[in-house]
């Protein structure tokens, strides 16, 4: 605990008198950069936190946490199957899918798409997503289909427009394999926010996905979603012993494993090497406190022979570069928060004013820039800057503790 003395030398030391411009400048500086530098701490942790999140939990709302498929990519019994997935621990739902690569030929356009098909359940859950047309015009045997965004923009169809699915394995015939060629109404165009998905993909109830695949009563694969998304592995490994030979498992880890390991690879090489801001921010809270203690030489040596003790001065430069480092760090905070609610707006006036786009979904796979604050995270660099803080302020007041007021006024 500080004294009234204590407090009081410490405030003035916060605000270095009208002569003393230099010095208020440098700490000026200082609290700058320690704002500027955990202010980029968050901002950077916080999208790079809320890109994989982001991208986690818009592939598992389509791909679900694992997918059971069968050796040759249809699964005939598939309705034990599911019921034993159904029935194992940690497991939240599970529901028969038909993913399959084929063509879609639209105005005198083709281009490759992932017909996928799906239970009503999971296709209402689509609704959301939905950005023209309605999500309940998807019916069986309806004809109906559901497309996304970026294809619907690609093809330039809309709405009501009838698309033609081309599937290149049709029936056999004397004369070879005939192409099967089904129309399909758009019923609902809808945007999941990831670029390719948005590019590809066509939805249709499963009973539609398997007339026009020729798949009869079974289906392609399983979607089964588990409680804990990071134990994917764990809670399915009773399943994959009971289908062993028979049919896979692969868990979002292992079908993303190259996208979500090299984002954890560049969020920890940002985050370290961010951190190094910090330590630049706090040499210069004890250059400045090293500044101050050379100006306030002869103030400090009046101080001790009125009988201030040296721990007494310890204690008013800690206070003060420690108090510098707080500032710094409750304003890097703000500004980190006023960014990240901003963000948007901030990217499209930089994209405006240097005539480039900065958020290619394209490149990027989803359309916006994502962020998550993790409170863990923000807490660790708070401490960080403040612990940092507090060490550089060690050296200059000791150098301060440690002065001689005899040598200092012997001359005076």
């Amino acid at each position: 605990m500080l004294s009234p003395f204590e407090w009081m030398i410490s405030k003035r030391y916060l605000w270095p008198g009208k002569g003393e411009a230099f010095i208020a400048l440098v700490a000026g500086i200082s609290v700058g950069v320690v704002m500027l530098s955990v202010a980029m701490l968050v901002i950077v942790m916080s999208v790079m936190n809320g890109f994989r999140g982001e991208l986690l939990d818009k592939i598992v709302g389509l791909n679900g946490h694992a997918i059971v498929q069968a050796y040759g990519g249809q699964l005939d019994d598939w309705e034990n199957v599911l019921a034993d997935v159904r029935e194992t621990d940690g497991v939240v739902n599970a529901s028969p899918l038909i993913e399959q690569p084929l063509l879609v030929s639209y105005n005198g356009r083709t281009v490759a798409i992932l017909v996928r098909g799906q239970t009503d359940e999971d296709i209402a859950e689509l609704g959301d997503q939905v950005v023209a047309g309605e999500i309940e015009a998807l019916a069986p045997d309806a004809g109906v289909i559901a497309i996304g965004s970026r294809l619907a923009q690609n093809i330039g169809a809309r709405v009501g427009d009838t698309i033609t699915i081309i599937n290149p394995q049709g029936r056999s015939t004397p004369f070879g394999t005939s192409i099967r060629q089904v129309p399909y109404e758009i019923g609902a165009i809808f945007e999941v926010g990831v670029y390719d998905y948005d590019e590809k993909f066509i939805i249709m109830p499963i009973p539609d996905a398997q007339t026009l695949l020729l798949m009869d009563e079974s289906i392609g694969m399983i979607e089964v979603t588990v409680e804990n998304a990071d134990r994917v592995g764990e809670i399915l490994a009773p399943v994959r012993e009971k289908l062993a030979g028979r049919a896979v498992i692969a868990d979002w880890k292992t079908i993303n494993a190259a996208l979500f390991e090299a984002l954890q690879v560049e969020r920890a090489a940002m985050g370290f090497a961010l951190s190094f801001m910090v330590l630049v921010a706090a040499f210069n809270i004890l250059s400045s406190l090293v500044m101050l203690v050379r100006a306030k030489t002869r103030d400090i040596a009046i101080m001790r022979t009125m009988g201030a003790t040296r721990r007494s001065l310890l204690k008013i430069f800690v206070t003060t570069g420690t108090t510098i480092g707080a500032i710094g760090t409750i304003a890097g905070l703000l500004l980190g928060a006023v960014v990240l609610l901003f963000r948007e707006q901030i990217v499209q006036a930089i994209a405006f004013v240097t005539g480039q786009e900065l958020w290619d979904p394209e490149v990027r796979f989803l359309s916006t820039m994502p962020a998550r604050a993790d409170p863990v995270e923000i807490a660790a660099i708070t401490a960080l800057a403040l612990v940092l803080s507090f060490l550089a302020t060690l050296y200059p007041a000791l150098k301060a503790a440690n002065t001689d007021p005899v040598q200092v006024l012997r001359y005076e």
